[in-house]
């Protein structure tokens, strides 16, 4: 959940760090630090709030020196204060080391070693690794059986066997100067390569423009980088031959641009990001969707006669979208699960079963663990993910990339919608292999051409969107509301006001209302109808006239040209009419902008919205 950012090399290191820590904000943003080696000492600047703040520290009380490492982080153990903030010494000041993940017995360690006379200052669990650290050099040095860097690898070890939990560790050692050390389990780390220089971060978004040759590190592996080497350790088999990819990000990928945030800017690349969703995957002549990833012969896909979509948060909603498609389309019985769910229930599973874990990031904690159980008991796991190189790309059976680009926004939405284009194509794909006529594959193929059309023309209720965020923003609660495929975009419409606002909101089927909700029902709580034409239109127009009935206000998602909607709502956003399995992707446009323009009216930060970070890697 927190960001890590390390650097060995040649240039000054202070102002690579914290250009990183800046990139790397959407991790967790409670605060930020850097520690920088020097002539045998270590400089430590430290801060709760934002990056930008220890930028302002820094450049008052600036660090020299061509080797540190940084730190952003979203709190887990001990509150937000300078002390608790990232990175943390161990021993007398000779350990220090930033860390992502969460240490389960750091409560028995602490205690171990405070008997030994070591002083806490913090309380946090990351500082337990710091001390324990330090107390392993000492042994290891007193017992004399190992020396130079030897002897820090092996202390790095007899520390990490002790710990239970996830971690992504960079460390250094102020009488080791040449050498940054880094290990993971759990917490992804990135290790990028330059010319005698190297750098490590979380993800792969502070390396673009720095490099763009990078390597993955996998759990229980251990690397030792200098300026001008990389080692890497398995705890268990040895070394390691580094397996080096290509980075294919640019620094660009990650500005704002002419945008006020990350959300709003991603938000208008939707009518890029579902068409590279869709690019290269249309097979015309046999008008059916092409997937070069799934890792399966096509009869091992025929013998599937069930799927289980696994997700997270915003991930989940797609999967539900999903669940509808692949039902509707391929036949096959579908279910989605809650990952942090999944993880940890024994449900029956036939062995034909297959399984999709969902995520932007591919780190999700439980998303991975989930994905993990399953394939451990012998089913095809497959991953829709955005995120190149990212663990659950990397451990799945086989799977399917977005080419969404980095979202940084914390509030997911141009990831949303290319889930669902990607789940759209794949009901395809299998309906075709199946129950599909070839008309019908050829339709399906046709309207989704249009789509990324279709979204720009959506984008257009901007204006309305900011008309109705106006007279609403000041409600404490909002009821969202839709049926079939709208029911999940009811869901995500309301979890996007949540998230970045912080008004109660719930999504409901709108049949549902009747049995509880419509009790919340009164003249200063706005019900969010997403009503597009579809085959149930008259049953979603009546549920709209019981909140009527009771005095309840009305916003309205309708399509364009919808003059009943028009007299019978407060307020209708307009959107392009299209078929009803594809309004997923036209209807939770407004929704987006609805609740970036609330929230930005209630002076909230839109791209960090408190206590919440882009990456979920802790459980």
């Amino acid at each position: 959940m927190c960001g890590i950012i390390g650097y060995i090399g040649h240039q000054q290191v202070q102002n690579i760090l914290i250009d990183g820590l800046h990139r790397l904000e959407y991790r967790g943003y409670d605060s930020a630090g850097i520690a920088v080696l020097e002539g045998g000492e270590i400089g430590l600047r430290k801060k709760a709030g934002r990056v930008q703040e220890l930028g302002q520290l820094v450049s008052e009380q600036p660090l020299q020196g061509s080797m540190g490492i940084g730190h952003t982080r979203w709190a887990t153990h001990g509150e937000v204060n300078d002390a608790n903030s990232h990175p943390h010494l161990g021993g007398d000041g000779e350990v220090c080391l930033v860390h992502n993940g969460v240490i389960e017995n750091y409560s028995k360690l602490r205690k171990a070693l405070q008997a030994k006379g070591y002083e806490f200052h913090t309380a946090t669990d990351s500082e337990v690794i710091a001390h324990l650290l330090a107390f392993e050099v000492k042994r290891l040095k007193e017992d004399g059986d190992s020396e130079g860097q030897a002897l820090y690898v092996n202390a790095i070890q007899s520390t990490l066997v002790q710990l239970k939990g996830t971690y992504g560790l960079a460390v250094l050692f102020e009488d080791c100067p040449d050498k940054l050390f880094v290990a993971r389990v759990g917490s992804p780390l990135v290790i990028g390569i330059g010319e005698n220089e190297h750098f490590v971060a979380s993800d792969a978004s502070p390396l673009a423009g720095h490099t763009d040759e990078v390597v993955y590190l996998s759990d229980n592996e251990i690397a030792i980088l200098s300026a001008g080497d990389l080692q890497i350790i398995h705890r268990d088999a040895g070394a390691v031959n580094p397996k080096i990819e290509v980075l294919d990000q640019q620094a660009a990928d990650s500005e704002l641009g002419d945008f006020p945030h990350y959300m709003l800017k991603e938000i208008f690349e939707q009518p890029q990001t579902i068409e590279n969703a869709m690019r290269g995957r249309f097979n015309d002549d046999e008008a059916t969707a092409v997937f070069g990833g799934l890792n399966l012969t096509a009869q091992q896909l025929r013998r599937i006669d069930r799927v289980v979509l696994t997700a997270c948060g915003t991930s989940w909603h797609a999967g539900l979208v999903g669940e509808y498609l692949l039902e509707e389309f391929a036949r096959i019985p579908t279910e989605v699960e809650y990952a942090s769910e999944l993880r940890y229930r024994n449900p029956p599973m036939s062995e034909n079963t297959m399984i999709f874990a969902i995520t932007q990031s591919g780190e999700t904690a439980d998303t991975l663990a989930a994905m993990r159980e399953c394939k451990r008991k012998g089913h095809p796991t497959l991953a829709i993910c955005n995120t190149v190189g990212s663990t659950i790309a990397r451990e799945a059976d086989g799977g399917i990339y977005l080419h969404a680009g980095p979202e940084i926004g914390v509030a997911s939405t141009k990831a949303f919608t290319s889930q669902v284009t990607v789940l759209t194509l794949l009901a395809l794909f299998f309906g075709r292999m199946r129950h599909l006529s070839y008309p019908a594959g050829s339709r399906i193929i046709s309207h989704l051409r249009e789509i990324p059309e279709l979204v720009e023309q959506a984008l257009k209720c901007n204006e309305m969107c900011k008309y109705v965020a106006d007279k609403y923003y000041n409600s404490n609660n909002f009821l969202y509301l839709g049926r079939l495929y709208n029911f999940p975009v009811a869901l995500e419409g309301a979890l996007k006001l949540k998230e970045i606002s912080y008004i109660h909101a719930e999504g409901y089927p709108a049949a549902e209302m009747k049995h509880g909700p419509i009790a919340l029902v009164d003249e200063q709580t706005p019900s969010v109808f997403v009503v597009p034409r579809c085959g149930i239109y008259p049953k979603v127009i009546s549920n709209l006239e019981e909140v009527k009935a009771r005095k309840g206000p009305v916003i309205a998602i309708a399509c364009q040209g919808d003059d009943k909607i028009a007299e019978l709502a407060d307020d209708v956003i307009f959107v392009p009419d299209v078929e009803e399995y594809l309004q997923p992707l036209i209807a939770s446009i407004p929704l987006q902008l609805l609740s970036y323009h609330i929230a930005v009216l209630r002076g909230c930060n839109v791209d960090r919205p408190r206590n919440l970070a882009k990456s979920v890697t802790v459980e």
